[in-house]
C-alpha cells in the first residue's frame, strides 16, 4: 500500500481501493487471494483480488495465520451467519430471511436468502465467484442442519457483477427446479414470490420489520377511532398493503409502474383472505400519479413511500435529493391532519442526516407541520458490521402531521 493510506485497512474496513495501492507484486488474477502489506512491508490483511473493479481487493482476514485458503475458514463464517439467524429459521410464522449479508457477515459478495425450502444465492464479487461451488455446498450443509432445503437457485444478475468484470448468470445450482411461484410466510402472512425473476432475490426482505411496524401503526390508529385509508407508493407486490389490510385498514391505493407486480399484489390479497375490492391499483409513474391524486383532492391516513434506489453513487446524490423531496412533498400534501407518513430511502449514498433534511424541506414546502415519531432501518437479518457502515443503506422516518 501507499504510505499513509492504510488506516482503513488497519481499522478492518473490508474494501481496498485501487488508489491506495502502491504496487502489485506477482500476477494476481480475478479472485486470487492476496496479502496486503504496508509501505514498510508489514502484513495487514488477506484479500480477494479484483483487477477490473475500483475496489481492487475485498478483505476477509486480518490475521496472518488465518489464511482464508481452505474450506474450514469459510465453513466457520457461514455457520456463524446461519446460527445468528436461528430464531428466524425456527419461527413458525416466518420462513423467509437473509442468511448471509456479504461483507457484514465476513463473506464479501455473497448474498444468501431463504424462501421456504429454497436458497437463493447471489455471487457479486470476484472472490465470491471463484469460491462459488464451495460456498454453495458449505452454506447448504450449514442450513440443512436446521431446516429442509430442496432447491438452491442462483440470482447473480445484479449490476454489481459488471463492475467486477463478471457476466450475469442465473439458474439452478442444486436440488429440485425452482417453483414458478413459491408461497412463503412472513409474520403470519402469505406471499407469492418469484425467486427466478423477482426484484432482488424475490422479495424485499429488508423491510420485514417495517411492514410489521405499519401493521402496529394501523391497529393503533383504529383503536383511537375512525377508519384508515392507506396509500402505498412504489407498492411492488403489495407487502405494506397486505399488512395494512390485515390490521384493519378500510381502503388502500397501490401505486406501481409494473402491471405484473400489481397483479401479483392482488393475488397476495386473495391469498390472505382479504378483500380485493377494498384496494385500488394505480399503474403509472409515481411522481405523476401522486400529482393526480393531489389534483383530485384525495387524502390518506397513512402513506408509505418506499422508492427504488435513486442514488447509486455519490455523484447521483443531488439528483436523488430532488426526487426524494418531490415525492415526499406530494405525500405531505396528501396526508390528513394527524396522519402518518412512513418514508424510506435505500440509497446508501444518501446519509440519514441528509434524508431527514430532505424530508424536512418537503414538509416545509408543503406547509405541513410534522413531527418525527419513529426511525426505521433494515431488518436485523441484514446486520451492519461496525467496521463497514456502508452496509447501513436503508433508512426510514415515521412522520406525523399535526392535527387531531
Amino acid at each position: 500500500m501507499k504510505a499513509k493510506r492504510d488506516r482503513s485497512v488497519r481499522r478492518h474496513h473490508p474494501w481496498l481501493f485501487s488508489g491506495a495501492i502502491q504496487r502489485v507484486i506477482g500476477d494476481a488474477d480475478v479472485g486470487d487471494l492476496v496479502a496486503v502489506q504496508s509501505s514498510q512491508g508489514e502484513f495487514l490483511a488477506w484479500g480477494q483480488y479484483s483487477p477490473h473493479s475500483q475496489i481492487r481487493a475485498r478483505l476477509v482476514s486480518w490475521a496472518e495465520a488465518s489464511r482464508p485458503s481452505d474450506e474450514g475458514f469459510w465453513r466457520g463464517l457461514l455457520t456463524r451467519a446461519v446460527v445468528a439467524r436461528l430464531p428466524l429459521l425456527r419461527s413458525p410464522d416466518t420462513d423467509v430471511c437473509r442468511l448471509v449479508n456479504a461483507e457484514s457477515d465476513g463473506v464479501p459478495g455473497l448474498i444468501a436468502d431463504r424462501y421456504g425450502k429454497a436458497l437463493v444465492l447471489q455471487f457479486l464479487t470476484a472472490g465470491a465467484e471463484v469460491n462459488r461451488e464451495a460456498l454453495t455446498r458449505l452454506l447448504k450443509d450449514a442450513v440443512c442442519r436446521h431446516v429442509e432445503i430442496d432447491t438452491v437457485y442462483e440470482r447473480s444478475d445484479a449490476d454489481a457483477r459488471s463492475r467486477e468484470g463478471l457476466p450475469k448468470r442465473t439458474g439452478l445450482l442444486d436440488g429440485e427446479p425452482a417453483p414458478a411461484q413459491a408461497v412463503i410466510r412472513e409474520n403470519g402472512l402469505a406471499f407469492e414470490v418469484d425467486i427466478t425473476t423477482g426484484h432482488k432475490t424475490g422479495l424485499y426482505l429488508d423491510q420485514r420489520e417495517n411492514r410489521d411496524a405499519l401493521r402496529r401503526l394501523v391497529r393503533r390508529k383504529l383503536r383511537d377511532g375512525g377508519r384508515v385509508r392507506l396509500l402505498n407508493v412504489f407498492s411492488y407486490t403489495g407487502g405494506f398493503t397486505i399488512y395494512g389490510l390485515e390490521a384493519g385498514a378500510a381502503e388502500a391505493v397501490n401505486v406501481e409502474s409494473s402491471s405484473g407486480a400489481l397483479a401479483a399484489g392482488t393475488r397476495n390479497i386473495s391469498l390472505n383472505g382479504l378483500d380485493t375490492g377494498s384496494v385500488q391499483n394505480r399503474i403509472g409513474d409515481a411522481f405523476e400519479v401522486l400529482r393526480q391524486l393531489r389534483r383530485s383532492g384525495d387524502q390518506f391516513d397513512v402513506i408509505v413511500l418506499d422508492p427504488p434506489k435513486f442514488a447509486f453513487k455519490q455523484r447521483d446524490v443531488q439528483r436523488a435529493a430532488r426526487g426524494y423531496k418531490d415525492i415526499n412533498m406530494q405525500a405531505f400534501h396528501l396526508l390528513k391532519p394527524g396522519g402518518h407518513l412512513m418514508t424510506f430511502s435505500c440509497s446508501g449514498a444518501v446519509s440519514d442526516d441528509l434524508f431527514q433534511k430532505i424530508v424536512f424541506g418537503a414538509a416545509l414546502d408543503a406547509r405541513c407541520d410534522a413531527q418525527i415519531v419513529g426511525r426505521l432501518a433494515q431488518a436485523d437479518d441484514h446486520p451492519v458490521a461496525l467496521t463497514f457502515p456502508e452496509s447501513a443503506y436503508l433508512k426510514g422516518l415515521v412522520c406525523r402531521a399535526s392535527g387531531p
